[in-house]
């Protein structure tokens, strides 16, 4: 069974093929193709400017993208893909033109993408996550897009209380009026529901950046890296110009600019919470989806 997922972020565009194995009894998901453009779609909706007064994905963006989303119904069809799921966030959820882009992508080459709110998207990372929790556990699992950020409490395995906060990677870089209200809500929030009820939380992250952020960080896989490591991290990143970032440390561009303000809010939501590591599984919106696609067709059988 062959299975497809595609997550229309903020800041970029993924597609992954995974062909479902089964044999004696064990699952193996084997990716067969990752694409990940770098579109910011973040970029045209967070703000107002002369050259895009509106809320709106531009002309340019909107041409990449339709020939984007062209090119992934291609690949599914040349995959023979039996099933898949395309997801939009927060950009695509913002946009003023954004319902009637997923309409033209229907028409125009019969994909379906389902634009998806904080909640949802949060629900559907979790299943990707739910493995990676120990029982008799308190997790803060903290999902850090371009647009929004995505806090969710599990005590002993069960979610409860999640928030989505208008406030990520894409938007901070280029916002420039105050989220000064959003950073005080989220702290508000880690205050009400965590450090109130003086709960010990290991933090866990996912996205992008905290998955680069971890790479660069030296940490072998599946170890908890310690909050003042990820501060060092930061701190190693900032002393570099973008140029150098880029250039010398090998970033690629779409992520050199996103990864400060990015670990900054991982970073202060650790502290808020008082979690003095965090663990970084490596996975996200597109594994969840794969699970969620799996799980559909095993009821179905």
């Amino acid at each position: 069974m062959r299975l497809a997922a595609i997550d229309i972020g903020s800041n970029a565009i993924r597609l992954q093929v995974t062909n479902v194995l089964e044999y004696e009894g064990k699952t193996t998901f084997k990716r067969m193709e990752y694409v990940r453009f770098p579109l910011r779609l973040g970029q045209d909706v967070f703000e107002l400017t002369e050259e895009n007064p509106t809320h709106r994905i531009g002309m340019v963006s909107t041409e990449k993208f339709l020939k984007l989303m062209h090119a992934f119904s291609l690949l599914i069809e040349l995959y023979q893909v039996d099933d898949y799921m395309a997801c939009a966030t927060s950009a695509m959820r913002e946009a003023e033109n954004g319902s009637a882009l997923v309409a033209k992508v229907k028409q125009d080459y019969g994909l379906d993408i389902e634009i998806i709110d904080g909640e949802r998207e949060a629900d559907i990372i979790n299943n990707a996550l739910l493995s990676y929790l120990e029982p008799a556990k308190n997790y803060l699992h903290i999902d850090v897009g371009g647009g929004s950020t995505e806090l969710n409490l599990y005590i002993d395995k069960q979610k409860v209380a999640a928030r989505s906060f208008a406030i990520g990677s894409v938007r901070r870089l280029n916002v420039r009026t105050s989220l000064d209200q959003v950073w005080e809500e989220m702290c508000q929030w880690i205050k009400t529901h965590i450090t109130d009820h003086k709960y010990k939380v290991t933090a866990m992250g996912t996205g992008g950046n905290i998955n680069k952020l971890f790479e660069l960080s030296g940490h072998k896989a599946g170890m908890p890296l310690a909050v003042g490591k990820l501060v060092g991290v930061r701190d190693f990143l900032a002393n570099h110009t973008l140029e150098e970032r880029i250039n010398k440390l090998q970033l690629n561009a779409d992520r050199a600019d996103v990864i400060l303000p990015a670990a900054d809010i991982y970073i202060s939501v650790m502290k808020w919470a008082k979690a003095t590591s965090i663990l970084v599984p490596n996975v996200g919106l597109k594994d969840g989806v794969m699970q969620l696609l799996y799980e559909k067709h095993m009821i179905l059988k």
